[in-house]
């Protein structure tokens, strides 16, 4: 049978044909079937802007206020992470509100010391929160006006959860001891994936915590094999991700009211008239934000919390449709991604872009013999552990790793010179001699990130995001190499065997290149339209999990645009890189591809691998003190798994890098910018 070719037209039509699938399908199950109203609430506190997404179901009001739930994201997140207890609790009858953080999503602070950023943001998030929604006439109060109010968090969310509580009681005790109406505003707290690691920096250590419970329902859900909490005894010697049981710790026995046998999944009445109750999934910190079993506790939770205010539904625990709203928004994903490369065909039939479609890059023959089959593949496998091997590394900064960059680049730096003088002085070729001072240039940049390191990218009303400027580090770093890499196989295998820079894909006019950036401003710019379309009308995004296409503020518009030019060079070099390494007879096809996937993620994906594959199995993983940045390196690995199919596909249909590099620049800085921690206001 002969495989059917869809043209750019229906392509383009299929990509539209997904979003809208996908957002409708997201809506219905965000809406829980239309019997909730989703939507987006702003206001102002003493401190700066609050967001968030209010999920309001049918009946509730001033007639029946309803039991509520205020729940918040972690660190680098935004307030569609808490989709599902959002979901679930308001198709129980809860009203909740999805909060962002200040310096999060679309919270931000009139005021952030540069400092200390860290603990601007997350102590007072949720308390602000309760303030508001106290008042609210939709949120119950029991007849002596206490608030029937739940708050909750993961990660960084929890932090903030837990200060609420100590902020609602000292306020609580305060009114007392000054002879006025005292009232708890908060009735039950649930903690996901956090303990007292940064709070205690704040005064509330567990004890501290514990006493202001008072009579309040209390949950914490510790992951086993959470990266960063609920072992004391491991933050001493960094190596934060082991196996762990909360729930018998001093901490955890202690919260629980000290039990003779603590367990977990059993509440316990303290002295006081509260209840406790730890939970332990065997999931990682990330895991808690995409479990059944996690939001089946939650459900228990806040049900049995709240049993006397609202009546029992007959919805069981496990009866869960928040993963479908995820799954659709996962489609709506694909169309988006989809929806570039038709629309870039599209707009090159245009007299106008036309001529961005360079000739047909003649393909190499690549290795033939098996000494160059060696070296090929030697090359192959540098690229794709580099990445990996000094991941860490170069998103720390760790001194040891750079230090052994610092030394490999200055002994090439120090041997490209030399050879670039042998050229020079016995005149053989002014063209070798002109590519071993573009080597020892390219060696000299990566010699001077390195030494440069503590100075980059820091902190600044500029560079205001700190994920952000670990990770274009780390890119600027990787294409640097890639430069040398390309520079150093051009002059010794290549430029000997007639490949030229043709075939690179680099050879384009000025203008030629500037309309390929229209064409990535204009493609980039239809998938986003549809998504802030999409987010005004039905309150959804595009996202699956850890990946989220989300609608970005003018806040993260000016930022994205200070960190772009670095994230292009980094898909520029990376584009050039699959040009060579990939165009050739050698690699026809889907081999092609393959290697691509391998030269961008293949290291990384076997970092993963070997970090929780051995976390799994022995209860240690393989990089223990490798925290924050392994949970970041999953998303990651999915973003370049789609940047790598956009470069390839650019490619085929430009004949130039530069079109997929802007691309790619464009959508993935947007993407990471609005998705992560921003500072704006920095003084």
């Amino acid at each position: 049978m002969k495989s059917v070719k869809l043209n750019p037209g229906t392509w383009l039509a299929i990509a539209v044909l997904l979003i809208m699938a996908g957002t409708i399908s997201a809506h219905f199950f965000n809406t829980s079937a239309y019997k909730v109203q989703v939507t987006e609430i702003s206001f102002q506190t003493d401190k700066g802007m609050l967001n968030g997404l209010l999920y309001l179901p049918a009946g509730a009001g001033p007639a029946d206020p309803r039991p509520t739930i205020i729940t918040t994201h972690g660190y680098l997140n935004a307030k569609e992470m808490q989709d599902a207890p959002a979901i679930e609790m308001s198709r129980r009858g809860f009203v909740v509100l999805a909060l962002d953080m200040y310096a999060h999503g679309d919270s931000y602070l009139n005021s952030v010391p540069l400092s200390n950023p860290f603990f601007a943001f997350w102590p007072s998030s949720i308390y602000d929160a309760v303030q508001y929604m106290y008042n609210q006439p939709y949120v119950l109060k029991d007849d002596n006006g206490n608030g029937i109010i739940g708050v909750s968090g993961h990660s960084m969310g929890g932090f903030s959860s837990t200060m609420a509580v100590v902020m609602d009681e000292q306020a609580y005790q305060k009114a007392l001891a000054e002879g006025n109406a005292a009232v708890r505003k908060i009735s039950a707290v649930l903690t996901a994936g956090s303990d007292f690691r940064w709070t205690s920096y704040l005064g509330v250590d567990a004890k501290a915590y514990n006493a202001s419970l008072a009579n309040r329902t209390a949950g914490a859900i510790s992951g086993q094999f959470d990266e960063f909490f609920f072992d004391s005894s491991a933050y001493g010697t960094g190596r934060t991700i082991v196996r762990k049981n909360y729930a018998k710790t001093a901490d955890g026995m202690e919260f629980l009211g000290n039990p003779s046998d603590a367990k977990d999944g059993v509440f316990y009445s303290t002295a006081g008239g509260g209840r406790r109750i730890i939970y332990q999934p065997k999931e990682t910190h990330p895991w808690n934000h995409f479990s059944i079993k996690t939001t089946a506790y939650q459900i228990e939770f806040y049900n049995v919390s709240f049993q006397r205010y609202l009546p029992q539904t007959s919805i069981k625990e496990t009866s869960q449709i928040w993963r479908f709203k995820e799954y659709s928004e996962f489609i709506a994903l694909i169309g988006f991604f989809l929806l570039f490369i038709p629309m870039i065909q599209l707009l090159m039939t245009t007299p106008f872009f036309s001529t961005v479609k360079s000739a047909p890059i003649v393909e190499f023959d690549g290795p033939v013999k098996k000494s160059g089959k060696a070296v090929f593949w030697a090359i192959i496998a540098f690229s794709a552990l580099f990445p990996a091997v000094y991941f860490q590394t170069l998103m720390a900064k760790l001194p040891g790793g750079l230090g052994q960059i610092k030394l490999v680049s200055s002994l090439i730096f120090i041997a490209a010179v030399v050879v670039a003088l042998f050229f020079r002085f016995r005149k053989k070729d002014e063209k070798k001699f002109g590519g071993w001072i573009l080597t020892s240039f390219a060696a000299f940049l990566v010699f001077g990130l390195t030494v440069g390191a503590g100075n980059l990218f820091q902190l600044s009303p500029f560079f205001n995001e700190p994920q952000t400027n670990a990770v274009v580090f780390w890119a600027m770093l990787v294409a640097v190499v890639t430069f040398l890499i390309l520079c150093l196989t051009y002059l010794t295998i290549n430029k000997p065997a007639g490949m030229d820079l043709r075939q690179y894909g680099l050879i384009i006019s000025p203008v030629n290149i500037l309309k390929s950036f229209l064409l990535a401003v204009i493609a980039a710019s239809a998938g986003y339209v549809f998504l802030f379309i999409i987010d005004l009308l039905f309150k959804t995004d595009f996202r699956i999990w850890l990946v989220a296409v989300r609608a970005f503020n003018s806040d993260h518009f000016m930022s994205a645009l200070r960190y772009m030019p670095f994230f292009f060079l980094y898909y520029f070099s990376n584009g050039v890189a699959l040009q060579v390494n990939t165009n050739s007879k050698y690699l026809q096809g889907v081999k092609g591809y393959l290697v691509s996937y391998l030269i961008n993620i293949g290291g990384l994906i076997l970092f993963l691998i070997a970090q929780y594959g051995k976390l799994f199995i022995t209860g240690t993983a393989s990089f223990p003190t490798v925290s924050l940045n392994s949970i970041v390196l999953i998303g990651f690995v999915v973003m370049l798994f789609i940047a790598t199919v956009i470069t390839k596909k650019a490619l085929e249909k430009t004949n130039n890098v530069y079109t997929g590099a802007f691309l790619n620049t464009i959508v993935f800085t947007l993407m990471a910018v609005s998705s992560s921690t921003m500072y704006i206001n920095l003084t």
